[in-house]
């Protein structure tokens, strides 16, 4: 925006999405679905990239099977589980079987999947403004009432009575709205690139659970090798922020390192990505709040909706912008702005045991020595590694009670116990 921008006649509608991500694409999905005049305002156009492992896992399936997109994410590579890696052993782990969600997941480019996801909603009837950047909430008596948004150097107020703020891990507007992240939880960084590699379409994502950094020291985090199927892998290294040394360390240098641990086994050329790594920072956790006030609603990233466990955020994106969508229809059609507060309470039934837990785990594997003997135990379990998967990956179920449930429920029960970590 210049000194010199002009202005266009203001816009209206019920509900504004800022951000036209996983969580802002499927909130206009669903409001749109309700029958609600939604409008959705994404500061990039389409295609653009994210720093992403690009993997969609069972949970991140059904929401866009349930968004009508099962056709087309079928032409993408399907993938059947995770292989994890660490002290010289691998297992292969198929996804566990569950009532809800499939058996299998995919691996899609963000700059392919976001705007899939977007399209699908401007079918549905949502409004979708590409290029176009929130800058400022409207606030009217204390309420949210809107945006102005900056397009090609003109700016546009457009009105609504609900807003959803969607608009990722950095959330500038979330942050004008007075969001905040729980600075003691942990977060994460993450840094990737792509590598030509004939094992392009494997049917399994790798996870490696001894990440080291060039002098071959452990490093408290893991790597990851996602087969896109295009003739490309997805590689990147995620970094937990419960390392004591965490802000000291280059993520760059990780990233070449294991490019070059895994080179031979992958055959790519470690000094030769695809194109830039890029990296990214990302709250975890459920640690940004609060997530609603009087008219506003905040959802995936923006709300530090990432499972601590994984870092895997997609899903949670979409799950989350469901359960907002399904309350504010319900507050429209009542006309009853105090439904909003039943968000915050759905959001903490559904995940604040789970992320407690998680955030739990994620501070124990902070320590490199205990993240090594806990590597070395798993992987010489198969029957360890799939509760341990089953629980990492939220695929618990309610209709039975195995190990991997059992288990969960006893951390649970300590955590209970724990400061709200």
């Amino acid at each position: 925006m210049t000194d010199h921008a002009s202005s266009e006649a203001p816009l209206h509608t019920e509900v504004l999405v800022i951000g036209g991500g996983p969580a802002g694409a499927a909130a206009g999905y669903w409001l749109a679905r309700h029958g609600h005049d939604v409008t959705v305002v994404e500061r990039k156009t389409f295609p653009r990239d994210k720093t992403c492992g690009d993997g969609l896992t069972p949970r991140a399936v059904h929401q866009l099977n349930e968004m009508g997109l099962a056709e087309p994410l079928a032409k993408y590579h399907r993938y059947s589980g995770l292989r994890a890696t660490g002290m010289g052993r691998s297992l292969e782990l198929e996804w566990p079987s569950h009532p809800v969600y499939p058996q299998h997941g995919y691996v899609v480019r963000r700059r392919e999947l976001d705007q899939l996801v977007a399209e699908n909603a401007q079918r549905a009837g949502a409004t979708l403004l590409l290029g176009h950047e929130a800058i400022q909430p409207i606030v009217e008596r204390g309420f949210v009432r809107g945006a102005t948004v900056a397009t090609n150097g003109t700016t546009r107020e457009v009105h609504a009575k609900y807003v959803v703020v969607a608009d990722g891990a950095n959330s500038r507007f979330g942050r004008s709205l007075g969001t905040f992240r729980t600075r003691e939880w942990p977060y994460g960084t993450a840094i990737r690139t792509y590598w030509q590699s004939p094992r392009h379409a494997e049917p399994w994502i790798e996870s490696a659970l001894d990440v080291k950094d060039r002098n071959g020291n452990p490093m408290p985090g893991y790597g990851w090798i996602f087969p896109v199927g295009d003739g490309t892998v997805n590689i990147g290294v995620g970094l937990l922020s419960t390392f004591r040394d965490f802000k000291s360390v280059n993520t760059t240098h990780l990233l070449d390192a294991y490019a070059h641990q895994v080179a031979e086994r992958w055959e790519i050329d470690p000094g030769n990505p695809e194109c830039k790594a890029t990296s990214g920072r990302i709250p975890m956790g459920g640690s940004v709040g609060p997530n609603a006030g009087p008219s506003f609603l905040v959802v995936g990233d923006a709300a530090g909706s990432v499972n601590p466990f994984n870092g895997e955020g997609i899903d949670y994106a979409y799950e989350t912008a469901r359960i907002a969508a399904q309350v504010l229809h319900e507050a429209l059609v009542t006309n009853d702005p105090s439904l909003l507060q039943q968000y915050p309470r759905q959001i903490d039934e559904e995940y604040g045991e789970y992320f407690k837990v998680a955030r739990l785990f994620a501070r124990i594997i902070g320590r490199p020595a205990l993240m090594r003997e806990l590597t070395r135990v798993g992987l010489q379990s198969r029957t360890l590694m799939e509760w341990v998967l089953r629980i990492m990956a939220n695929l618990l179920r309610d209709d039975e009670k195995g190990p991997a449930e059992l288990a969960y429920k006893a951390a649970a029960k300590i955590v209970k116990l724990a400061p709200n970590a």
